[in-house]
């Protein structure tokens, strides 16, 4: 078998090359030099190259939606944060929207319960143990920004986020899952 280093003398003698452009090989040509290979070594083991994204943007808007129904968690990031943006122009108490997450099981129940809370509580009831992260019930122009431990997740379990403004959890909600 016949390997490209045997083949290089050759294909200078010939003039050979891609698409008629005549290659030359130099004795410099052969060897890549150490640094450059030590750059690319260095960039492919870059940790900012494999890892996970560990954070989402959402947007909300005048209308009862938001811009995605589904967010993946890697379960290599200790931390997840939730990036919330009301796009429109309608004041909170008119057109609200938060970003609540919370098993799928108990999703009802702490839009339910949020009801007590009111729009000064982001309509979250305080201290519920059910709600894992929830950002502040935003009016227009506003962002708010939740960071949870990705720890609090289980195995398994499903999940969805909502908004808990009245009437709004049974059309903006989405599911959440852990992924490798």
């Amino acid at each position: 078998m016949t390997t490209i280093a045997d083949r290089r003398s050759e294909l200078g003698r010939r003039g050979g090359g891609l698409q008629g452009v005549p290659v030359v090989f130099t004795e410099e040509s052969r060897f890549v030099p150490r640094q450059t290979l030590l750059a690319a070594l260095l960039a492919l083991l870059s940790p900012s190259l494999w890892a996970a994204t560990c954070s989402v943007e959402i947007e909300a808007s005048d209308r009862i939606a938001f811009n995605r129904n589904a967010i993946e968690v890697s379960r290599s990031c200790r931390e997840f944060t939730v990036h919330l943006r009301h796009s429109g122009s309608q004041e909170k108490t008119l057109m609200g929207h938060n970003w609540v997450l919370a098993r799928a099981a108990d999703q009802q129940a702490v839009a339910q319960a949020g009801l007590v809370g009111g729009i000064s509580r982001s309509f979250i009831r305080p201290g519920d143990p059910r709600v894992i992260a929830a950002t502040r019930v935003l009016g227009g122009g506003e962002s708010d920004t939740v960071t949870f431990p990705v720890a609090l997740l289980e195995e398994g379990q499903q999940y969805l986020f909502f908004c808990s403004f009245p009437g709004h959890s049974a059309l903006m909600k989405g599911t959440l899952r852990l992924v490798d």
